[in-house]
């Protein structure tokens, strides 16, 4: 099989996987109906969303690895069946803690498990087009919920919330299945056709690198804005904007457009002009979306308008930063290099509902994150590419 066609069956394997598993970013769909079905706060139905990005994040830190050892396949195909089993048992649910067990636990370990395969394997496949690579491969994963916005909505209205549940984890358990199987690494000889970065760090080198940290804290700075918006969009439509239910629900769909948008976009542009550039405009546009949500009123127009831009800044800042962990720390300790930085991510995911318990006005807290948003702004001039190991041990 010649290599161009070995490539892209894995790319496509990644992006159905990825699509499977963007899913939980329609969780705004179920906010209402899961808290009028069972008489939870929305709060209470917001943390499930919280905890999963939150375990998914944290799992990555031992997939990553696992699959460095492994191979991504039987990591992804281990991840799909544990993503699926969630939902499964999120459709029988009918307490809070079954809901958090299901679809947050083991929901969250099997997201955790898929999401750094196809993108660490496609990585390996196209060394010379990293931006561009993540941007679809990260895209698919933010398209998910646009795809499965519509379908999921007229479930949830006709069968209801709970059998919702169960029809995801079937539908998606058959198509990751599908494309786990399709996942590879480079034969020996195909690797040795690929740009090998001189500064490959181990996980513990990396943790010694100032630029790490750097990129840790703008990660979770980048990541905070989008996750308060997307968990919410419908809820924000609806109470905050004050649209009719028909309006704000397209606010599900219009974010997961912009969100795979963004990913694609901004990732490949990065390739072009360069990651710190990209980071600075997109914390420059997350300040001015999150601090005009906070700062005016709103209608449909301006509201959609705001979201669009929050959250393609958000895709793009998921699309940049694997790129820019492989340019800084090498490709051959990506997965575990990646999943370590990836913490950003999923703190910030508990960080967001902290915050809309600690203020009673959900305003107050988007233009907090909108000030965190300059101040990874600030940061991106600070952060240098680290010079390799042995050249700091030869100094």
């Amino acid at each position: 099989m010649k290599k161009s066609t070995k490539r892209w069956k894995v790319l496509l394997g990644g992006v159905l996987m990825q699509l499977c598993i963007g899913g939980i970013y329609t969780w705004s769909l179920f906010n209402q109906p899961l808290a009028e079905k069972f008489g939870w706060s929305r709060t209470e139905v917001y943390t499930a969303y919280s905890l999963i990005v939150f375990i998914f994040a944290f799992v990555t830190i031992f997939s990553g690895r696992l699959q460095d050892k492994i191979g991504p396949r039987k990591v992804a195909t281990a991840g799909i069946i544990c993503f699926s089993l969630g939902l499964l048992i999120a459709s029988q649910a009918t307490s809070l803690m079954t809901l958090y067990l299901g679809y947050s636990l083991l929901g969250g370990i099997g997201v955790g498990m898929v999401y750094v395969c196809p993108l660490s394997t496609s990585l390996k496949w196209y060394p010379k087009k990293k931006g561009m690579v993540t941007g679809i491969t990260i895209g698919a994963f933010g398209m998910g919920g646009f795809l499965f916005n519509f379908i999921l909505s007229y479930l949830i209205n006709t069968v209801g919330v709970s059998a919702t549940f169960m029809v995801q984890g079937l539908v998606y358990g058959v198509i990751g299945l599908f494309g786990a199987s399709l996942l590879r690494v480079p034969e020996t000889d195909e690797k040795s056709q690929m740009i090998v970065n001189e500064n490959d760090l181990s996980t513990l080198k990396m943790l010694k690198t100032k630029a790490f940290y750097l990129l840790w804290v703008m990660y979770f700075f980048g990541s905070l804005s989008g996750l308060l918006v997307i968990g919410m969009a419908q809820d924000i439509a609806r109470d905050t904007v004050g649209l009719n239910p028909q309006t704000a629900g397209m606010a599900v769909a219009v974010a997961a457009v912009f969100n795979a948008v963004g990913r694609l976009g901004w990732g490949a542009l990065s390739d072009i002009i360069g990651r710190l550039r990209v980071f600075a405009a997109l914390f420059l546009l997350t300040a001015l979306g999150m601090t005009s949500l906070s700062m005016f009123p709103l209608n449909a127009f301006t509201y959609f308008a705001l979201l669009g831009i929050i959250v393609s800044c958000f895709g793009g800042f998921l699309a940049t930063f694997p790129a820019v962990c492989s340019d800084y720390f090498g490709s051959y300790y990506f997965g575990s290099n990646y999943g370590i930085l990836y913490q950003a991510y999923g703190i910030s995911a508990l960080v967001g509902p902290f915050l809309l318990t600690l203020f009673e006005v959900e305003t107050t807290v988007f233009f907090i994150a909108g000030l965190l948003a300059l101040v990874g702004f600030g940061l991106t001039f600070l952060v240098t590419i680290p010079r390799s190991y042995h050249a700091e041990k030869n100094s």
